[in-house]
Parts: C-alpha cells; structure tokens; sequence
C-alpha cells in the first residue's frame, strides 16, 4: 500500500531524499516534466488536455518531524536536538534510528529511583534526555553516528480497530500518497503537483516552489490536528476522525481564500463528500508560504484529521484518506473551471 511505503520511510525536515527518490519512481510515467531545485523540492508537471487557464498546484510536504545529533557523551550515548515542532512528553522510551544506516537507539533518562521526588514531578526536558544505542564508549559510538545524522522515530505501519492506521509521517506522507494517485489520471487544465521540503522548520522550501511558480492557486494537500479525545469538550475539537477531510478557513499562518474554498464546498456536495471545517486556529501550512511569497497566488488547505500528530503513533480513518483522495481528485478534475473563479 502506498501510504504504508512512505510512512515507513525516513525523512526528517532537511534530509527528505529517501522519500523523493521514491515519489520520482512513482510518478515517472505520468509527468511530462520532473524538475528538483537545489534545495530538495519535487516539482511535476502535467500537460493538460485542453487550452490552459489558470496556474495550478496541488501540493504536500515530503518532510517529517524528528531530530538531529547534536553530541556525543565520553560513555557513548547521544545527545540531540529537535527538528520540527515535538512535544517533550511523548519522547521517554521511544525507539528512533540514526543516519543513513539506520542505526537503532532508545530514547532514555536516568532511572526513576535515582531521581529527586521534584524530577519524578516535573515533565523531564528534552535537554536531560539522550539515546542509547548500546554503545560501550565514545569511540564505538562514532564509529556508527556522526555530528549532523538525522534521527527518526522508528514506528510501525499498523492497521486496527474500525478502519484506524497508526504510523509515524502521517503528516504530510498521506498528502504525497494522494498526489501521486491524482498523477496518475488526466485533466483538462495543465497542473502541477508540487512536494515540498523542511515545512517542518519553516515552510522554507514552499517559499522557494512559490516564487518559481508564481501560482493562480495552490492547494495546501496536508495532515492536521484530531483532537476528538477524553478530556476536551467538542467545541475545542479542531478536526474529528471519520468526519472526512477538514476545510481550513483560517490558522495561525494565513487565511484561506474565500473563492477557493467556495468551489471545493461546491465540489463537496456535489459529488457527495463528506467534509468538516477545521474548528480552531493554530498552527500553519504551506500554504502561507504560497500565499506570501507567490504573487497573487490564491490558497486553500484540504486536510486529514489525525489524532497524536508529531508523534511515532499517529492514527488517521482510512476512510477519511479516501474521502480526502475523492475530494483533492475532484478539485483537479474540474481546476479548468476556476478561470471563471479566481
């Protein structure tokens, strides 16, 4: 399965060559122009079928959170930095792999009966934290891990309950899985489809796909935050699972466009997709960085709802991608009609 392949790739914000390299396999007999920028994006063209209208772009980010190595102790364990956005209090106990080789280590602290009753309290620090890789010294360490190698939560693909995955990259493999679908059918209207690089640290490669392009319209093809869980009422949901995908109005980073968000609540109902409205206003995407640095680009974001995102354990409703899938599908489909709309 698709979205099982890419999720089980490695591609920390910075080092998303992995999940390139398999993208260009993918969508090599579909595109009519493959180009990578210097600094790692994935821009595909497609000639369409009829005399073109507006410049258009469904686009998704190839990064994930993760880490970076950023020393190593005189006893062998490894010390680390955050890349991307990672709440501290998931990282106890978690495995993660090393470089380019994969090398295996365990996220750890020192032991519970060798803390003060005020550590046991606190939420521990990242800085307090290293990885174990079973090393014996320094030495040995170095001899598999370098200053700079990025680090990625080691987590399973795993289907369960009604219809749930779980997998780290969630966010954003689910919105390159479904570009290289909508790659694969035609459209009247010329398209790109553009995978970004480091959304995670910055939307910095966004910024870079923008100004080349300088869009009409780019739609922002993403994963966000699921927060249908114990202890929130439902009004502080920001999406829910099996809802369908989530129509953002407004975050943290940009507005979208009243117009682009118009036509896909028309392309909704008429092919009867169920979809919700992303209920809070934090966070961001790419498409910030369309809507700043692209000329007079218009943005819209169709989103998966996913609970626990930035973690090694995110889970999606597969019936939600699908609906998802349905509705970006659709959105190319018909893109020829948005000359009359932007």
């Amino acid at each position: 399965m698709l979205l099982k392949e890419l999720t089980q790739l490695n591609g920390v914000a910075g080092c998303e060559s992995a999940v390139r390299e398999f993208i260009m396999e993918k969508i090599a007999l579909y595109a009519d122009d493959i180009t990578v920028d210097t600094m790692g994006n994935l821009i595909a063209f497609k000639k369409g079928s009829g005399k073109s209208g507006k410049k258009i772009a469904l686009c998704a980010h190839m990064d994930e959170v993760g880490f970076i190595v950023s020393g190593i102790t005189d006893d062998g364990y490894i010390k680390f930095k955050p890349v991307g956005g990672i709440d501290e209090r998931i990282l106890l106990s978690k495995r993660v792999t090393i470089g380019k080789d994969k090398i295996s280590g365990v996220i750890g602290i020192k032991a519970v009966h060798l803390s003060t009753p005020e550590e046991r309290e606190a939420v521990v620090k990242q800085k307090d934290m290293y990885i174990d890789i079973g090393a014996k010294d320094k030495e040995s360490a170095e001899e598999v891990v370098a200053l700079g190698d990025y680090i990625a939560f080691d987590s399973d693909y795993l289907e369960f309950g009604n219809g749930k995955i779980k997998a780290k990259a969630i966010d954003d493999r689910a919105g390159c899985a479904i570009l290289i679908e909508c790659m694969k059918k035609d459209y009247t209207n010329d398209m790109y489809f553009c995978f970004t690089v480091q959304e995670e640290t910055g939307l910095k490669g966004a910024a870079i796909v923008a100004h080349r392009l300088q869009l009409d319209a780019a739609f922002i093809v993403e994963s966000t935050t699921a927060a249908d869980v114990p202890g929130l009422e439902e009004h502080e949901y920001a999406t829910s699972l099996g809802s369908g995908p989530a129509i953002t109005v407004m975050d943290g980073a940009s507005n979208s466009s009243k117009a682009l968000n118009n036509y896909i609540f028309d392309l909704a109902n008429e092919n009867n997709i169920k979809y919700q409205l992303k209920r809070t206003v934090f966070g961001g995407n790419d498409a910030r960085a369309f809507a700043t640095r692209g000329g007079a680009c218009a943005t819209a974001a169709i989103s998966l709802p996913c609970r626990y995102i930035h973690s090694p354990v995110c889970i999606a409703d597969m019936a939600d991608f699908e609906l998802t899938m349905s509705l970006v599908q659709a959105i190319a489909e018909n893109s020829w009609k948005l000359g009359g709309i932007i």
